[in-house]
């Protein structure tokens, strides 16, 4: 078990406006919720997967300490993302902000509305691969491996660039 599994990684995604800005606001939120953004990853530019006319993405990943419980911190990612202005007119597509809850302790939910881990995590390198920067050993409940093994496993080829700071 990876000593990090008291902590909830969310995965922050932009391809509108003032990326950064967006990202860097989404996470001063979920501070100002009381969930600690202790790790971040650096800033990455991605491609976008599956819709592909779109703009290329801003992501990064937070480890954060969260005394809210699954359900709770799941809801307030939806929150911030509206109170920030996140529109979903697309399936997939175009985004300001995007909040997804990666993973939460060693726990495991599919239920309506929650699916932790998240289901497609191990398939995306936009997020293992700054998953990976703060947190190697992030532990994957279901699949039984580590950030660094998905990665390493990971079919998804699209680039994922450092952003110089």
């Amino acid at each position: 078990m990876s000593g990090s599994s008291w902590l909830a990684f969310i995965g922050l995604g932009s391809n509108v406006g003032e990326k950064r800005k967006n990202l860097e606001q989404a996470l001063d939120a979920l501070q100002r919720a009381g969930v600690q953004p202790v790790l971040q990853s650096s800033l990455y530019r991605t491609e976008p997967v599956d819709l592909l006319d779109q703009e290329e993405f801003m992501n990064q990943v937070a480890g954060c300490r969260s005394p809210l419980p699954l359900e709770r911190l799941l809801g307030l990612c939806l929150e911030i993302e509206q109170a920030l202005g996140r529109l979903r007119t697309r399936d997939k597509g175009p985004r300001l902000i995007d909040l997804d809850l990666l993973l939460y302790r060693d726990e495991v939910r599919r239920s309506a509305g929650i699916e932790v881990p998240h289901p497609r995590m191990h398939l995306r390198r936009f997020v293992l691969v700054p998953l990976v920067e703060i947190a190697p050993g992030a532990w994957h409940p279901v699949l039984k491996m580590t950030a660094a093994d998905l990665l390493a496993r990971c079919p998804d080829r699209s680039r994922v660039e450092p952003l110089a700071v």
